[in-house]
């Protein structure tokens, strides 16, 4: 509980600032939703048919994992606030889509002959009398919605929305139990507020029902309006994968471009997920840049031939190669850090000991009773567990897990065995030991950041500006990084701006 209220006050301005966005989407979901679902429940009263397929389909749509709807509203539109409305709107649609047609199927149809004899017309008879019998029932589907909502949101920060989900997604990725709690608290309570509100204004007049929610509407408009009108002439968005290494890297990134440039705007995107998303933000002009690497570029988001493919084999320089295919989709893939951040095959110490585990080919004396844990990114890769299979001819009984829980779980000995990366700070932090590639499967990864080509022409100095950390940072010296941040809890910006100034890269202001 110390270390809930110690992260809370040190973090107290990101806390209101995150709630702040948490509320914008979720507000704006909801009336979107509304606006959508109770005008089609409304219409759909004389007609059943197409009431029960409209109420199959809005069931339907709530079964697609939301992860999975982010990642296909990315090529479409983009990273940020568009997509995740989307994605919660869908979610929202079906309670009160569902209560609404209830609602009103449901009014005693004396009611409705009563109003008939009075001669109301029918649009007169919905709003006199339909609606306010119906409204609890209503209102009931609106806070279920809601509620739903302000949960789903947590994952808008994977698509850089922001929100409450970036403490629980940072919290998860450096093991601090603080900082995903007090995200999960804040958006619990958020649920709790907001559930109360609709119970309240469902106790006073509609006139001021209405007037709460245009004042709430005309805030948020005016906030946006505000941050448009003072936004700077341009404003390039960064953005990077999960974990502390990018974060790191878009940080520098950052700070220099805004030396070569300080009248260019610079937004960050930390903790974005997958690669598949940043790479379609990328192409689809949502993002400017991003940290990527050699090998992924080669196994991933390229399609490199059979000659090609022989010619770059493990242990080789593979960056002349990714850059080469990348021109061809029109991106720019600038001059790669001196550090290879390859995958390994990690164990804790005491176990290579135990077993004297020097090497992967080692774990073939004991590989019936390893219990494997990687996350589906390296299940699926050639150069991940398909290739051990392959070139090495092991089989493990593994689990699939999100790559931040991965090293948790093997120093609670929940797994032997999990995939990592040579400059993870958790490498250092649970004692581990990275098992040789003695087959030489897993190929270099060295990074560098990517764009696309048509940005890369229109801005030559900021160009220049990141092509200062061509041949920059070692291997020991971005896990001391990774270790500062994620263990340490160092703010990535702190860190990465230490780095630049001790390298020469950036003169501190005094």
């Amino acid at each position: 509980m110390a270390d809930l209220w110690r992260t809370i006050s040190e973090r107290h301005g990101e806390l209101l600032s995150a709630l702040g966005q948490h509320i914008e989407i979720s507000l704006i979901a909801l009336m979107i939703a509304v606006v959508i679902a109770i005008p089609l429940a409304v219409w759909v009263q004389t007609h059943h048919k197409t009431a029960a397929v409209l109420l199959q389909v809005t069931g339907v749509l709530q079964t697609i994992p939301s992860l999975a709807l982010l990642g296909l509203l990315i090529p479409f539109v983009g990273i940020g606030t568009l997509p995740a409305i989307i994605a919660l709107v869908v979610y929202a649609l079906l309670p009160i889509f569902q209560n609404t047609y209830i609602g009103l199927r449901d009014i005693d149809p004396s009611y409705e002959e009563a109003a008939d004899a009075f001669g109301m017309s029918r649009l007169r008879k919905l709003f006199k009398v339909e609606l306010p019998i119906a409204l609890p029932v209503i209102l009931s589907g609106v806070r279920t919605a809601m509620v739903m909502i302000i949960g789903t949101a947590t994952l808008a920060a994977l698509i850089g929305a922001g929100g409450l989900g970036t403490f629980i997604l940072l919290g998860i990725d450096r093991n601090d139990a603080a900082l995903t709690l007090m995200g999960a608290l804040a958006a619990a309570l958020l649920a709790i507020v907001f559930s109360w509100l609709l119970n309240v204004m469902q106790k006073v007049s509609w006139k001021v029902s209405v007037g709460v929610v245009a004042v709430a509407v005309l805030g948020m408009v005016g906030s946006q309006v505000y941050t448009y009108a003072t936004a700077p002439k341009e404003t390039i968005t960064i953005a990077g994968k999960l974990g502390s290494e990018p974060d790191i890297l878009i940080n520098m990134y950052k700070e220099l471009i805004q030396k070569a440039d300080p009248d260019v705007g610079v937004t960050l995107k930390s903790n974005f997920g997958q690669t598949s998303f940043l790479y379609n933000a990328l192409r689809t002009d949502k993002i400017g840049i991003y940290p990527e690497f050699s090998g992924t570029v080669l196994a991933s988001l390229t399609k490199p031939s059979a000659a090609q493919q022989q010619q770059v084999t493990a242990g080789k320089d593979n960056y002349p190669l990714a850059k080469k295919l990348l021109a061809k989709q029109g991106l720019s893939y600038l001059k790669p850090m001196a550090y290879n951040n390859t995958y390994a095959l990690v164990v804790k110490a005491s176990f290579a000991k135990r077993y004297d585990l020097h090497t992967i080919s080692d774990l073939g004396k004991i590989a019936p009773s390893i219990r494997a844990g990687f996350d589906l990114e390296f299940i699926d890769r050639q150069d991940g567990y398909k290739g051990i299979q392959s070139k090495y001819g092991l089989q493990f009984k593994v689990d699939s897990m999100d790559a931040s829980l991965r090293y948790q779980a093997l120093d609670r000995g929940q797994i032997n065995l999990t995939d990592g990366y040579t400059t993870d700070a958790q490498l250092r932090q649970y004692h581990l030991v990275a098992l040789q590639d003695d087959k030489g499967l897993f190929p270099i990864y060295r990074g560098a950041p990517l764009m696309r080509t048509a940005f890369a022409e229109k801005h030559p100095q900021l160009v220049a500006a990141l092509n200062k950390l061509a041949g920059q940072i070692t291997e020991k010296q971005m896990q001391t990084m990774n270790y500062a941040v994620s263990v340490k809890n160092e703010k990535a910006a702190t860190v990465a701006h230490r780095y630049l100034v001790q390298h020469g890269l950036l003169k501190e202001v005094r």
